[in-house]
């Protein structure tokens, strides 16, 4: 039976875009970067847990033709692809370290009735969640 999710896809415009982001402001690492010739098969981990990956791939082939991936495109500018929702120990200060590596957010740490989150949006549009859950 299955017992985990081992990788979860994100669309990005630009991979090159992508690592800047997710690597160089969030802090993840890059776990995979390879050419397949078809494709450039890419994922990133947040450091220390290499076996929950990210794959950031473009629209496009071999998984859409021409006309679906400039759709998926005008989707995900929109921010309606989805959405990553990250954990951390402290809201505040996670929210604060990536202010100062220039990440632009779209809400401040806000206490919830789970606990206190912030909200952003990588580069293309994706949303982006940092949660700071209570204790249950």
């Amino acid at each position: 039976m299955l017992n985990a999710i081992s990788i979860s896809s994100l669309y990005v415009l630009d991979q090159d875009e992508a690592l800047e982001f997710y690597v160089g402001k969030l802090g993840l690492e890059v776990n995979t970067d390879a050419d397949l010739g078809f494709m450039r098969w890419l994922t990133v981990n947040v450091p220390g847990s290499p076996d929950r990956e990210i794959l950031l791939m473009r629209p496009g082939a071999p998984a859409h033709d021409d006309a679906t991936a400039a759709q998926v495109r005008d989707l995900l500018t929109k921010g309606a692809l989805g959405a990553l929702i990250f954990s951390t120990g402290d809201c505040r200060k996670t929210y604060e370290t990536l202010r100062a590596r220039g990440v632009e957010f779209i809400e401040e740490p806000t206490e919830r009735p789970y606990g206190i989150d912030c909200a952003l949006r990588d580069p293309f549009g994706n949303p982006i969640r940092i949660s700071q859950r209570t204790q249950r």
